[in-house]
């Protein structure tokens, strides 16, 4: 058996999987954000560990004997994170996370400091990025800055506390602005940028080689053998890619989580920082990947569903599972800002058209297509940045939605395919990789496929009718960009 654990944004989840594959059993905790000041999202990061632990927990006590026989463990998780450790190895403040966006002035610093940073990191310096929060830090906090030995990302800081090592693993350093993502190494030039060194970061390794083995007293609470080994895991999205078996180049799909993710596999290292393209290592050693990435996708449904104060379910149902075709509103899904194509922390969420007469389902089709809307910026960009994506795998808490699924298809005009264990692609990539670490098998046959459950195809009419509404959505970004806060 073996156990996937994801450190997501709002909660933590753990999948238990057998030795065929299939996932046994599931647990989740939820977690709490913190946003003190406008732009700024922060967690405790000490909420990640004993949300693990307690979903970790769970699984034992309703299956003590599928638990005891774990024999790897994986870790995926939220990227970029700066999580602070002291030289006691205890954090020195909140974790500043990927939807940060209070670090846009040392973003042009940093690319100041550093003219080869495109080239090396193979990004653009974005706010949700780790190395431009350490030099906030530096400007704002240096009391805070002086105090810190270790920078760690949030599964890295949660495998600390379940081995006493620290340890990262290829793809989510990638995320840093600290590597060499061609090299696969840690860039002494980029970290002296921003005042660190190379002993201020943990050991490197890929993401289906063992890391550290899971410590005693947690093996022994959870009735294990005393050598189960933790993998070096993944980022959330490469960790997703292996849960789908998107191991080959070209292998793509659009994850709707918390943010939102379009997603392909290249077999070399391909930055394309011209179109705010992020490309980062894989999972598994000599592969890569592209992403466009927007802020906030599910995200944007969540919110609505709060300020309703209606579940979301009760929120979609009134519309079924399709739509005749766009509605008379439009939303700019930007409530954390924006990264891909437009590299914009301070960008605001908007809806225009609204009516006297615009009802509550008229939103709530607004905020979908918004965000499909945003997908096709996504998919434009991938598209410019190399070939064009033919179809796509979808995944993450928005993918339960045949109507979202729907709209995804007729927006970007190509099939979406709605998979088996959707919902739980990280959790289950990071279960893989620590059956890789643990048995050294061939990932071909660990990461396969899993069973697409529905195929949505674009509806030529409403494609036709949707690439019109597109064309106008595009304009009210840089129509309302001066208002943004």
């Amino acid at each position: 058996m073996f156990i996937g654990l994801d450190i997501g944004t709002s909660g933590v989840k753990a999948v238990l999987v057998n030795e065929a594959g299939a996932v046994v059993a599931t647990a989740a905790r939820e977690l709490a954000l913190s946003h003190p000041q406008p732009l700024w999202s922060e967690q405790d990061p000490d909420s990640w560990v004993e949300a693990a632990i307690g979903a970790v927990d769970d699984l034992a006590a309703a299956h003590p004997g599928d638990v005891a026989s774990v024999r790897g463990i994986g870790l995926s998780g939220q990227m970029h994170g700066a999580t602070l450790l002291g030289a006691d190895g205890h954090p020195l403040r909140p974790a500043i996370l990927w939807n940060d966006g209070r670090s846009h002035a040392e973003c042009v610093e940093l690319e100041r400091r550093c003219p080869s940073l495109h080239a090396i990191a193979g990004n653009l310096a974005m706010p949700g990025f780790t190395a431009p929060k350490l030099l906030w830090v530096a400007g704002h906090e240096p009391d805070v800055f002086k105090r810190v030995a270790k920078v760690l990302l949030p599964k890295a800081y949660v495998r600390y506390r379940l081995t006493g090592e620290m340890v990262e693993d290829m793809s989510d350093a990638a995320g840093t602005l600290w590597l060499d993502v061609g090299h696969r190494r840690w860039s002494a030039l980029l970290l002296h940028a921003t005042g660190l060194d190379l002993h201020h970061m943990p050991r490197l390794v890929e993401g289906s080689e063992a890391s550290a083995t899971l410590a005693g007293e947690f093996a022994q609470r959870w009735g294990m053998a005393k050598n189960v080994v933790v993998a070096g895991g993944a980022g959330d999205n490469a960790a997703s890619a292996i849960g789908l078996g998107a191991i080959a180049p070209g292998d793509a799909f659009l994850s709707l989580g918390t943010s939102g993710v379009i997603f392909r596999v290249t077999d070399k290292f391909a930055p394309a920082p011209a179109f705010a393209v992020h490309a980062f290592c894989h999972a598994l050693p000599g592969l890569w990947h592209q992403m466009g990435v927007m802020l906030s996708a599910a995200a944007s449904l969540a919110w609505l569903s709060g300020v309703m104060a209606t579940p979301t379910a009760s929120l979609l149902a009134p519309l079924g599972d399709s739509v005749a075709g766009p509605g008379p509103v439009k939303f700019l899904p930007y409530l954390d800002g924006e990264r891909t194509p437009h590299n914009d922390a301070a960008a605001a969420g908007a809806f225009v058209g609204l009516r006297g007469a615009t009802g509550r389902d008229a939103i709530v089709q607004a905020v979908l297509e918004g965000v499909a809307f945003a997908a096709r910026d996504n998919l434009a960009a991938l598209g410019s940045a190399s070939s064009a994506i033919s179809e796509l795998d979808l995944v993450g808490g928005g993918s339960r939605s045949a109507l979202w699924a729907q709209i995804c298809a007729d927006v970007l005009g190509i099939p979406v395919h709605r998979v088996e264990e959707g919902e739980v692609g990280a959790a289950l990539g990071a279960a893989r990789l620590g059956r890789l670490a643990a048995t050294a098998e061939n990932p071909a046959q660990v990461c396969t496929r899993p069973r697409r459950l529905a195929t949505f195809a674009p509806n030529p009419s409403r494609t036709a009718a949707y690439d019109e509404a597109y064309h106008q959505w595009r304009k009210l970004y840089p129509a309302l960009k001066e208002f943004s806060l």
